[in-house]
């Protein structure tokens, strides 16, 4: 599926985000005025956040009751290679399925690589970063477990999206890095 960049928008946030009725509209909000004043039509999904799960409703549910031509495309950063009925199970939710062809040997930098993409993709980029979160210590480090943190994939996702000038919206309602 092809998509013009100037109308495509992704999605990038934390894992676990607190989801609110008022975090709901004003997504609902942004989305609607990405759709309307900046032609926004095609919208990139990631996977494995709270925040993805949301940003998902929300675009399924527009365009169930009022923009019909908008379009949900999941970028894989798992399973290079899919069967087809694997991918008849995805294109129940989404317009379009891939996996980013430089991912191959991306390994455990898989996730950030495909935020890159979706970012080099897209015009615009809505996020959900907090300044305060912190990823959960991971137990199975090579490095002391009470001192590695990992860095938060977000962040890196909006340091980045600045460096390519892609227009960030963050609706995280404390926040004003980003």
């Amino acid at each position: 599926m092809e998509t013009k960049k100037s109308q495509t928008c992704c999605f990038i946030g934390h894992r676990n985000i607190v989801e609110t009725e008022e975090l709901k509209n004003k997504l609902i909000s942004v989305i609607e005025n990405l759709i309307e004043n900046k032609k926004a039509d095609t919208f990139l999904f990631g996977s494995k956040s709270n925040f993805d799960d949301l940003c998902y409703d929300v675009v399924t549910l527009l365009k169930q009751q009022k923009y019909p031509h908008i379009k949900r495309i999941y970028v894989r950063a798992e399973f290079p290679y899919i069967n087809d009925d694997y991918k008849a199970f995805l294109l129940q939710s989404y317009e379009d399925t891939y996996y980013p062809e430089k991912m191959i040997n991306a390994g455990k930098a898989a996730y950030v690589e495909r935020n890159c993409h979706m970012i080099d993709n897209s015009s615009f980029c809505v996020v959900y970063y907090d300044e305060s979160y912190a990823p959960p210590k991971r137990k199975n480090s090579s490095a002391s477990a009470s001192k590695y943190q990992p860095k938060s994939g977000t962040r890196l996702a909006c340091n980045y999206a600045k460096k390519r000038g892609v227009e960030i919206i963050n609706i995280h309602f404390d926040t004003a890095f980003c």
